[in-house]
């Protein structure tokens, strides 16, 4: 049992990738399950793998929150319909929806295959509209909520990921435009930019040896700070967008990113001199 500390105390959250990718660490979206819990928050923990997303429902229960898992592909509009329509047969509303679904596709326009720029669309962006497209008519109804938008920094800047990098930067429009169109309605959107985060699904793209330690100090190092990030950051990023504490903010990007955002590429890169490359 742990205490709670109220900053959504009482509210109904959807929090979409709520699973983890087995591994050391935490995912994102599992942290912000957590995190929004243990705010006050009832949880619905959405997964199109229902199992982690049951570890993310334990891990909440066992300290005495409240949260059900509803398995879902939410590249289709009538599962993620059933998602919401699950959270209000439940708990009545949705008050906090966390769009957290997101997949990393590796290439330029000319290396990427077709078919995995559709898909890296549909995973980042689809999923984010057919969330929102069913959630604010409930949120509406119920006087407001606060919808966030899971980013990258790869939305403002390149890294040769041309398919992630355009959904996320198109997922920031959306945020923009959201924030605009319903706004009025009591809503609030956002979007968190997370930076070179460690989380488990980091770890399962990578080759343990000298290249993977390497990676690790680089993505260490690119930010000001100089210290590892992980779900953790982002998720109490996550809680505090959700509060009513941030009631007044609206249609922004928040970095969480140690900096990364805030220097050059050509600064880091005389910061980051005496760096060894794996031989």
């Amino acid at each position: 049992m742990v205490e709670r500390a109220g900053r959504v105390e009482g509210k109904v959250a959807i929090v979409t990738g709520a699973g983890s990718t087995p591994g050391p660490g935490v995912g994102t979206g599992k942290a912000s399950a957590i995190v929004l819990a243990r705010e006050g928050a009832k949880v619905v923990c959405v997964d199109i793998e229902p199992d982690r997303a049951e570890e993310t429902r334990l891990a909440i229960t066992e300290e005495g929150g409240e949260a059900i898992v509803v398995g879902a592909d939410a590249t289709q509009s009538e599962q993620c319909e059933a998602v919401v329509r699950a959270a209000v047969e439940e708990w009545g509303t949705v008050d906090v929806l966390v769009n957290n679904i997101g997949r990393a596709a590796v290439g330029t326009v000319v290396d990427i295959d077709e078919d995995d720029w559709d898909r890296s669309l549909d995973i980042n962006l689809r999923t984010t509209y057919l969330m929102c497209k069913h959630v604010v008519p409930v949120m509406a109804e119920g006087g407001g909520g606060s919808i966030v938008n899971m980013c990258s920094i790869s939305a403002v800047r390149g890294d040769g990921t041309a398919a992630y990098s355009a959904a996320k930067g198109a997922m920031l429009a959306l945020t923009v435009d959201m924030a605009y169109s319903h706004g009025r309605q009591g809503i609030r959107v956002n979007a968190i930019a997370p930076g070179h985060i460690t989380t488990p699904m980091v770890h399962s793209v990578q080759q343990p040896g000298p290249q993977a330690e390497f990676t690790d100090t680089m993505r260490r190092e690119a930010g000001l700070l100089g210290t590892a990030g992980d779900g953790w950051d982002v998720a109490h990023a996550v809680g505090f967008l959700a509060s009513d504490e941030a009631r007044w903010i609206t249609g922004v990007l928040l970095p969480v990113d140690a900096g990364v955002l805030a220097v050059t590429p050509l600064l880091m890169a005389g910061h980051l001199r005496g760096v060894p490359a794996p031989e």
